[in-house]
């Protein structure tokens, strides 16, 4: 049985490397994150039409690598992310906003991954151009958020923490529970 794995988490935590890394070293897939390619060719000037957009679009990415690596008797799959982390970043964008209401899109999304992994914010803030929330606070809310999204779904999540390669090994640990 193929276990689908999705790194979750604030920006700027080391998401695309770790699954990077762990894609390498488990000899598997990684689907990238299709959110930052959107960015990247359309600007952070986005609404929730264009996050659901990036959700479903990240969502069909991630089943047909899944079942890819179940056609290739893979034992993993990694998701650099996956439609949770979108929701997240709606309620970060707009949830302070008056009138703001979670699409439904969100809530009706069951293609859960196996295990989260949810990585902490103990790595410095890298500004790349695309990164938004670097103040402290913001980062600490959006790590709360997370982590309420995963205890909210019920789904099973380790917390992985460390620089390097503690990180690394921390990963792999949770992998091997």
């Amino acid at each position: 049985m193929t276990k689908r794995i999705c790194l979750h988490g604030p920006e700027s935590t080391g998401k695309s490397t770790l699954a990077t890394r762990l894609a390498s070293h488990l000899g598997c897939e990684v689907v990238p994150e299709y959110g930052r390619a959107y960015c990247e060719a359309h600007g952070t000037d986005i609404g929730i039409a264009e996050l659901v957009h990036i959700a479903e679009t990240q969502d069909t990415m991630n089943r047909a690598a899944a079942a890819r690596a179940v056609e290739l008797g893979s034992e993993y799959v990694l998701f650099d992310t996956d439609p949770l982390i979108t929701a997240v970043w709606a309620e970060m964008m707009f949830g302070q906003k008056k009138g703001y209401r979670r699409d439904p899109w969100f809530d009706r999304f069951t293609g859960h991954a196996d295990l989260y992994l949810l990585l902490d914010i103990d790595l410095p803030f890298v500004d790349d151009g695309l990164r938004v929330y670097a103040k402290p606070e913001e980062r600490a809310h959006f790590f709360q958020l997370c982590k309420a999204e995963l205890d909210g779904r019920g789904v099973s999540y380790a917390l992985i923490r460390g620089e390097g390669e503690a990180r690394f090994s921390a990963a792999q640990a949770a992998l091997n529970r």
